[in-house]
């Protein structure tokens, strides 16, 4: 049965604003274009951001990191131009499919994030391959629409301070941000990169509490 967490919204802009304070801006999610960050979203399941790089690199300098390239390309020089990324003969077929749903449904990108996101989420989610994190991703980061991206290091974070259980599922925790938080593209995207450093730097898988900006709040907290 699912879940559903009463709303909090002091405390979790009060989490926001001790990130913000400790880590400043961020900025994410780095791309020149909105399609760039669709084929980062996709690249990125199941590896991390520096294998991503490498792959996008690649894209960029054989020219194919657009909507149409990627459609012409054969799968075969698309998984060996994505290999750094792992799980390239997948995310091959899965950044195609993607591309050629978008070109068939809607011709562009831009006609794709002009009409209602909610709607458009649903939509994302039947594309085979397009899971909710990597289509969250894709609403907020590539079309600026307020979706709250979701992932591991989220449920980490907030089950450590006691807002959710470590086992709730996506849709729980992405419910409780969302009834929480203003609908506001900056702070969803400053929120979930923040929560990102935040686990980089302290909150792992084996935390390291000296320092951390949440210890006066975390339930979790060793010593």
């Amino acid at each position: 049965m699912s879940r559903q967490y009463p709303a909090q919204p002091a405390l979790l802009m009060e989490v926001f604003d001790l990130l913000l304070k400790a880590y400043g801006p961020l900025d994410w999610w780095p791309a020149d274009t909105p399609f760039e960050v669709c084929a980062g979203a996709v690249l990125t399941q199941n590896t991390n951001w520096g294998n991503v790089e490498k792959a996008i690199f690649n894209l960029k300098h054989e020219g194919v990191l657009s909507l149409e390239a990627i459609a012409g390309i054969d799968h075969e020089r698309l998984a060996d131009l994505i290999r750094p990324s792992g799980f390239f003969n997948v995310k091959s077929v899965r950044l195609k499919e993607l591309v050629v749903w978008i070109i068939g449904r809607y011709g562009t990108l831009e006609k794709m994030f002009e009409g209602d996101w909610e709607l458009l989420r649903e939509e994302l989610l039947a594309v085979r391959g397009i899971g909710r994190e990597t289509c969250d991703s894709i609403l907020l980061y590539a079309g600026e629409k307020p979706s709250f991206v979701v992932d591991a290091y989220t449920k980490r974070v907030f089950s450590r301070l006691g807002v959710v259980e470590e086992t709730a599922d996506y849709e729980e925790v992405r419910s409780l941000f969302m009834r929480s938080l203003p609908h506001q593209v900056y702070l969803f995207n400053e929120y979930h990169a923040l929560i990102v450093e935040h686990c980089k730097r302290h909150c792992r898988k084996k935390p390291l509490c000296e320092g951390c900006p949440l210890a006066g709040i975390c339930k979790g907290r060793l010593g």
